[in-house]
């Protein structure tokens, strides 16, 4: 007799999901309309892992996303938010993958040559095959660069084109994008995320990899440089961009320096990066910023994120830009107006992968068609700024406009024709995506990408992702932006061979040396360390001052002389202002606000210093230090619990950073930050609490504060007292917590970092170093007076300003200092 399936396995669900998905969803569906079984195949695995909840299996990839680190900035919005990525990835099968990659191929041959033409002979205008208008017009025509050979020999190196899947399953191309093309991050962390989730799917349907694209990139970025062995770096505008998070997470991913422009110096047409051993050549830049900014010198002058002289450099052919300034002016939607018969008169054939229809209003037939038929069509700015017309940057349908902005339109087209086109309303094709606890139709474009390889041929990323819209409006100008994300995967009957971005097992060189560090990361983690120590400090004087002493005779009935002496180290912190008096009301007030208020240094302000400042090293920060870093501020109900919360996260970091981070000069700096900034804490705390005269409430309190209680009671069985005491938290080495053990400790930092002279003479901030330790080490705690520690702050402000002034170039400072070598 025949087994029954279970009734709630997973076949069951994904056929159960199928059916109804279908029964509520129009023929214009990947899913519905393919009768591809790879679809019910991906249900199942689905099905596998999340038993009968979509809602769990979303919640699931998300959380995988948000592991990952994946997350997008909205412009205007100082946090980022995570990345919305779909279970449900878009299946393509490798036949109809092959026609949009070769669609692909094509187009990216295509533009390189009218590029090569425009920066070039100019036969296209000069011939009358463009309009020179439609050229001088766009704002990213870069004239500079004309007649100017780019280094490596091409314009482009890395595009991506978004491609529309109309209702009968054509693919259309909706725009390119080729200045600074975004996704290719998402893509991979979106696939990385979904792996993780349904881990048998890629056995199951033999999904194309990624790994051999982004691995073709690396080396046709390499093939192009002229070193053999270049120093490859991915330009950033920085922590506050939109996609900074892909930024980081490809430049870990691939091995490249993640660089912004004040980490960079142009200096004899080369340009290097801000090292802490000095300046180091850089061959290629892939930039992510707007080569309207890349050089204040060539471009914008009021540019401070570009990188003076680069311009030169790459002129020279000393500098690889992927892509070329001046790429953009293809982007222009008047430009896809000839496409169709610039391919036909450049390469003998008709494009594969059709353009939407598109009319420039700059010809004066083509102006009015669209003036007729305009509520027909979708409108937009020829080059993709706001125009009169049309305020907005985005493209309007015709159809959506009101009677004000439809004569506003019409008056501007034909004051100046040639700022707007008028294209074809496209309409999408839907796919399946999970909103609540069922599959739902969604309107969704595909962003796919493509590279040259180190034989300079192109090469196309196996999937891209996908955007799917919001609502069920499946006009493509509707759906904008979209509001998720899904993997896409290339499937078919061939199976994969498991390849990854690592070289073969035995291939690789063996190598310790941890790579380039620039002086602006050496900073960030020397004031991140910084900080995080300042803000225990802050918190351990504010447990205190609360009672949180582990002494039973001291704890919460410290004298009122020490409780203004904690309440005064923490006004002249900045935490908060005075309180009104010392009683349990007023304090508990002024706690609260050296805990959590933004306008004061509070432990709060101190944290978001301290995100801030992680954000711009995100590359090389874990995974676990990233969350930990990110966390909000904790929203326990009582003061005490939200310190003891807030105690066990910094305790966290430090974990992670002592146990799992490289000692690398990324680690020293961090280290550096941290032993500092403890020792400046000691010696204030010292010096209010452990002075002849003082209490044992204050002898206790200086104790908590260098948290070593239980070493005093370990090792002395008797009362508190004052000389023991500050022997401990001063001048006891093998004490981690004391002062001894920080000087010590920033010693072998600075032993350990680059120096630039070969004479073998300590540098300034050694120097510092070794005053520091003598005088530390020659101290008696019986004679240590306020002075003595008074002069110890003052050498600890001197290693900070040294180390400073060594390791973290700023651009006043000459870029060949005394003893610097070119590397």
């Amino acid at each position: 007799m025949a087994t029954q399936p279970a009734l709630f396995d997973a076949g069951t669900h994904a056929r159960r999901w199928v059916g109804d998905y279908c029964a509520n969803t129009g023929g214009a569906d990947v899913l519905c309309g393919s009768g591809d079984l790879a679809w019910t195949a991906m249900l199942e695995e689905l099905a596998a892992v999340a038993g009968d909840n979509l809602g769990h299996a979303r919640e699931r990839v998300q959380r995988h996303s948000v592991d990952i680190g994946t997350g997008f900035r909205v412009i205007g919005e100082a946090n980022e938010r995570p990345w919305p990525l779909s279970p449900v990835p878009m299946l393509i099968d490798s036949d109809e993958w092959q026609h949009i990659e070769r669609g692909v191929v094509q187009r990216a041959e295509l533009l390189e040559q009218i590029l090569s033409d425009l920066y070039g002979p100019g036969n296209l205008v000069s011939r009358g095959h463009l309009p020179a208008a439609l050229v001088t017009g766009s704002p990213h025509f870069t004239r500079p660069l004309v007649g100017l050979a780019p280094p490596g020999g091409h314009h482009l190196h890395f595009i991506a084109v978004e491609l529309g899947r109309g209702p009968s399953g054509e693919w259309r191309v909706l725009a390119d994008h080729l200045r600074m093309p975004t996704g290719a991050g998402y893509a991979l962390e979106n696939r990385l995320a979904v792996s993780r989730t349904l881990g048998g799917l890629q056995a199951r349907l033999n999904v194309r990899r990624h790994a051999p694209f982004f691995a073709a990139f690396r080396d046709g970025l390499a093939a192009a440089c002229r070193r053999s062995d270049p120093r490859i770096g991915l330009l950033t505008p920085g922590r506050y961009n939109t996609s900074y998070p892909e930024q980081a997470h490809l430049a870990r991913y691939l091995g490249l320096l993640l660089v912004e422009g004040d980490d960079l110096a142009a200096l004899e047409d080369k340009v290097y990066v801000r090292t802490i051993a000095g300046l180091k050549r850089i061959d290629a830049l892939w930039r992510r910023v707007d080569p309207r900014l890349l050089d204040p010198l060539a471009f914008d002058s009021h540019s401070r994120i570009g990188v003076p002289g680069l311009i030169d450099a790459y002129a020279a052919g000393n500098v690889v830009l992927a892509n070329a300034p001046g790429a953009g002016v293809l982007e222009s939607a008047a430009i896809g107006a000839f496409l169709p018969q610039l391919c036909t008169r450049l390469t003998g054939d008709e494009l594969h992968l059709p353009q939407i229809a598109t009319w420039w209003c700059g010809q004066p037939s083509e102006c009015a068609h669209v003036a007729e038929e305009h509520r027909s069509m979708l409108l937009s700015s020829a080059f993709g700024s706001a125009t009169l017309g049309l305020p907005g940057e985005r493209a309007v349908a015709g159809s959506d406009m009101d009677d004000a902005a439809r004569t506003r339109f019409l008056v501007d087209l034909d004051r100046r024709p040639q700022d707007y086109v008028g294209q074809e309303v496209v309409r999408l094709s839907t796919m399946p995506v999970v909103i609540g606890d069922a599959l739902m139709p969604r309107p969704f474009t595909l962003r796919v990408f493509a590279a040259r390889d180190g034989e300079g041929r192109w090469q196309v990323l196996p999937g891209g992702f996908a955007r799917i819209g919001e609502h069920a409006d499946n006009r493509a100008a509707v759906m904008g932006e979209g509001m998720w994300s899904a993997d896409v995967c290339v499937h078919g009957e061939e199976p994969v061979p498991s390849l990854s971005l690592l070289p073969a097992i035995d291939a690789q060189q063996i190598r310790r040396n941890p790579g380039t560090l620039p002086s602006r990361v050496a900073d960030n983690f020397f004031w991140l360390g910084r900080y995080l120590e300042r803000g225990e400090a802050l918190l351990t004087a504010i447990r205190v001052m609360l009672g949180n002493s582990i002494d039973a005779d001291a704890g919460a009935a410290l004298g009122l002389d020490s409780v203004a002496r904690l309440v005064s180290e923490i006004v002249s912190s900045g935490a908060a202002p005075a309180p009104p008096s010392l009683r349990r009301a007023d304090l508990t007030q002024f706690a609260r606000t050296a805990m959590e208020a933004p306008e004061w240094q509070s432990v709060r302000t101190i944290n978001g210093h301290t995100n801030r400042i992680a954000g711009g090293c995100r590359d090389r920060l874990s995974a676990d230090m990233v969350r930990l870093l990110d966390a909000p501020f904790p929203t326990h109900r009582g003061m005490l619990d939200r310190a003891g919360s807030l105690q066990r996260r910094y305790a966290a970091i430090a974990g992670l950073s002592a146990e799992h981070m490289g000692r690398t000069g990324s680690w020293r700096f961090h280290d550096l930050g941290r032993r500092i900034e403890r020792a400046g804490a000691i010696v204030r705390a010292a010096r209010a609490f452990g002075m002849v005269g003082g209490s044992q409430d204050d002898v206790s309190t200086l104790l908590d504060l260098a948290n070593s209680q239980i070493s005093y009671r370990q090792r002395y069985l008797t009362g508190v007292a004052r000389v023991p005491a500050i022997d401990l938290v001063l001048l006891d080495p093998s004490n981690p917590r004391a002062l001894a053990f920080q000087v010590e400790a920033i010693g072998e930092h600075l032993s350990a970092l680059p120096v630039l002279g070969d004479d073998g003479m300590a540098e300034p901030q050694q120097v510092e170093a070794t005053e520091l330790k003598a005088l530390v080490a020659t101290a008696r705690a019986a004679t240590i007076d306020a002075d003595l520690l008074s002069e110890v702050e003052r050498r600890l402000a001197r290693i900070s300003d040294a180390v400073a002034r060594r390791y973290f170039l700023q651009g006043a400072e000459p870029l060949r200092a005394s003893g610097l070598t070119l590397a």
